[in-house]
């Protein structure tokens, strides 16, 4: 496909480009990434000496790569996406190898396929219908398999990321599964600490479902563009942007595999002009998946919230979503019970339909603080399906549910200042 990795690539390896193309713009993107590869050095050398495999599909480039075991693939993957942008270039995805330190062996020895596992290994190449593609193992790199060290430099840490310039406090709000009113409750949890006089602002994590625009208010409205930066849109005085802000109709799918969704949503954090913010709001999807890794290795967050209902089934998924952010040295800032109890608005007469104490147990189990219980109520869900949640419709002394995100905003406030993290740069965030 390009002229100097044309001998690298085997049939099973060559993939077709965009059929959206013209022929001009296909040959004009590929004498692009041709010029970038070849003036791109790792050491001394051309990283296109490096190419064992190359494929692309529009906007997106998948390399792989068989780079020296003194190489940093983060800072070259980092680089190069930002050397092929300028390009027209939007997605770049690497598989890489390490060559192994030249005492055990040359590179010209050692099998070109790229190793499975290992931190540093990127998105594979996939083909139109989502298989991945694999080189098949010669009777050569068998023999010298053996001799392939383990990559063993980690992935990025919470530790490691830099704060935002302008955001105090990222809190994500997640649960293990979806249905329990995690996007009710974030909505409502933020203009809870927006109302304790905060500067807050809404991310939208969640690409495959997104319904915070609605909730706020906002569906329709379209984001401006500012110096090749989005400018939030203003939801009740707050700064919030959605994956839904950006597409045609409310019914419009967003059908995309794992890499371009993760990618998205750091487009949608790192190319926002968020304003000052004390706290930015993550609506996160439901599960434990690509979104949430991504978010854990490069998003500096300062905890988490987790919402629940009191079900067997939904704690046994919250659980799961507890352990993955202590798994990923994120802090949970405290358990959130949603729909612990439901008033008959008939008889009067007050059900745990869900059950009892299971907010309680969980928070107890993990020895962290149960922010509060919500009750089951469907004034609840009607004040933010028409996008006034709770906490700022006025629906009279009997529908007045703005008490209980305020209690649990509260909660948050005097439990989040022990999970600041400090910063060699003496920043806190």
């Amino acid at each position: 496909m390009f002229n100097f990795i044309k001998k690298s690539l085997t049939p099973s390896q060559h993939k077709s480009q965009s059929t959206n193309e013209s022929s001009e713009q296909k040959a004009a993107l590929d004498t692009a990434v041709d010029k970038v590869l070849l003036g791109y050095h790792v050491g001394n050398k051309s990283i296109a000496q490096m190419v064992t495999g190359l494929a692309r599909d529009g906007d997106s480039v998948t390399l792989d790569l068989r780079l020296p075991h003194d190489s940093d693939p983060e800072r070259i993957h980092q680089e190069l996406g930002q050397h092929l942008q300028k390009h027209g270039i939007n997605e770049v995805n690497l598989n890489v190898s390490m060559q192994p330190p030249s005492k055990i062996g040359s590179a010209a020895d050692m099998p070109a396929a790229a190793t499975k596992g290992g931190a540093h290994k990127l998105p594979k190449t996939t083909d139109a219908m989502g298989q991945t593609s694999k080189a098949k193992p010669t009777a050569a790199s068998s023999a010298h398999q053996t001799a392939e060290p383990p990559i063993t430099k980690r992935a990025p840490t919470q530790a490691s990321l830099a704060a935002h310039p302008r955001i105090h406090h990222i809190i994500v709000v997640a649960s293990g599964k979806g249905g329990v009113g995690k996007s009710t409750t974030t909505v409502n949890i933020a203009l809870a600490l927006q109302k304790l006089g905060n500067r807050v602002g809404v991310l939208d994590a969640d690409i495959y479902g997104p319904s915070i625009p609605t909730m706020l208010g906002v569906a329709g409205v379209k984001p401006q563009l500012e110096n090749e930066q989005f400018v939030p849109i203003d939801a009740h005085g707050m700064a919030m942007l959605s994956i839904g802000s950006l597409l045609d109709g409310d019914n419009t799918p967003v059908a995309w595999r794992g890499p371009k969704a993760t990618g998205a949503l750091m487009q949608l954090f790192n190319q926002t002009n968020w304003p000052q913010l004390d706290y930015l709001v993550i609506d996160m999807p439901p599960g434990t998946g690509d979104i949430q890794l991504t978010l854990a290795q490069r998003i500096p967050v300062t905890g988490a919230i987790i919402v629940t209902t009191p079900q067997h089934i939904a704690l046994l998924d919250a659980q799961k979503g507890i352990e993955m952010f202590n798994k990923t040295s994120i802090p949970v800032v405290g358990v959130v019970e949603n729909m612990a109890l439901h008033t008959c608005s008939n008889c009067g007469t007050t059900e745990a339909i869900f059950g009892a104490g299971g907010g309680e147990n969980i928070a107890k189990q993990y020895q962290v603080p149960l922010l509060g219980q919500l009750p089951l109520a469907s004034s609840i869900r009607a004040q933010a399906d028409r996008g006034e949640p709770s906490v700022i419709a006025n629906d009279g002394a009997g529908d007045d549910y703005a008490e209980y995100y305020l209690s649990i905003a509260k909660n948050i406030e005097a439990n989040i200042a022990k999970f600041a993290k400090e910063r060699d740069d003496g920043r806190i965030f």
